[in-house]
């Protein structure tokens, strides 16, 4: 029974992480630190890193705070929300940096409805220049209507 436990906070703190980054997205980036998040709407470098890449810093913090509470504290959900958050960031790092964006040159050519969706959505999010009328604030769940033709 523990096990099902273990699966259902993991896939939970995986589903509850799209909504924290559209609201940390929507609200904190788009927000009071734009500072950070700008120049990955507007390239004004000439880095490979952006100042918007430690953003991920913040959850990979929680995550390995989780970690040394299941470690060190026994606190056995603290395992699979860390590694919920853990491989929502891993997730987020392959559409978004690799597929979306091609930091790495890898999954071109995919064309199927789901990436097609997904790449639509976050090129109407980029169209918008500037921190305001923004829209389409998420990653891995994206409104219906961008998977349409």
């Amino acid at each position: 029974m523990q096990v099902l436990y273990w699966i259902l906070v993991f896939l939970g703190t995986f589903c509850a992480m799209e909504f924290m980054a559209w609201f940390t997205h929507k609200y904190i980036m788009h927000g009071f630190l734009w500072s950070l998040h700008k120049d990955h709407h507007h390239k004004d470098h000439n880095s490979w890193f952006e100042r918007n890449d430690a953003f991920f810093i913040f959850y990979a913090i929680v995550s390995m705070t989780c970690f040394y509470l299941w470690n060190y504290e026994g606190v056995w959900y603290c395992l699979p929300i860390g590694l919920g958050i853990m491989a929502y960031g891993a997730a987020y790092f392959v559409v978004h940096d690799i597929f979306i964006h091609q930091r790495f040159k890898m999954f071109r050519n995919a064309n199927n409805w789901y990436a097609k969706g997904v790449r639509r959505a976050h090129k109407i999010h980029h169209k918008h220049l500037g921190k305001q009328d923004g829209e389409c604030f998420g990653m891995l769940f994206v409104p219906f209507k961008y998977f349409k033709k």
